[in-house]
């Protein structure tokens, strides 16, 4: 059964008749899709996009920030991320969260790269963003650290391996936080 947020899908959002798991025969091959037994309508459970930030604060000796996202149990801080909405481009969602969660002006994007995050049903597209400005946190994050990127450590899934990318790019071997011990 498919879900949003842990919610599973059951009825159809066109005719509210209940869906079920049918196998359809695709380009690819044999796919199990949620249907709905009375209208058709299939729920087809494409991954979301979701845009990351490697911020690197240009007017504080290229410190990158990291957050802590208020509704994240423990303490773990990592990229800033959002979803990208219908009618704009990655770099202008990207620009448009940068600014709604930080307060900060980029100067410049650069594609790191696409990665999938699975786990989650999501496409992950990251950018490098220089920017600067007074970081002010929306209530969506909770606080926030400046690491200059040679104290920086990633961690193995989602937005870590952007990270680990950009560090690469500047000259600098990642190392890795072993999650188990942190």
């Amino acid at each position: 059964m498919s879900s949003v947020s842990g919610v599973p899908f059951r009825f159809c959002p066109s005719c509210a008749a209940e869906l079920a798991l049918v196998t359809v025969a695709e380009d690819g091959g044999d796919k199990q899709r949620l249907r709905c037994t009375a209208c058709g309508f299939t729920h087809w459970n494409n991954p979301t996009p979701v845009l990351a930030a490697v911020i690197e604060c240009v007017d504080r000796d290229g410190a990158v920030l990291l957050a802590r996202n208020a509704a994240w149990p423990g303490r773990f801080f990592g990229l800033v991320t959002g979803f990208m909405e219908a009618g704009e481009s990655p770099e202008d969602g990207l620009r448009r969260e940068i600014a709604e969660e930080t307060a900060l002006e980029v100067d410049t994007l650069q594609l790191l790269g696409v990665w999938d995050f699975q786990r989650m049903n999501q496409v992950i597209i990251a950018y490098h963003a220089a920017a600067r400005g007074e970081i002010r946190l929306s209530a969506e994050l909770a606080e926030y650290k400046l690491i200059p990127p040679q104290q920086l450590r990633c961690w193995p899934q989602g937005t870590g391996q952007a990270l680990a990318t950009w560090l690469r790019s500047k000259g600098i071997e990642p190392q890795w936080l072993d999650l188990k011990r942190e």
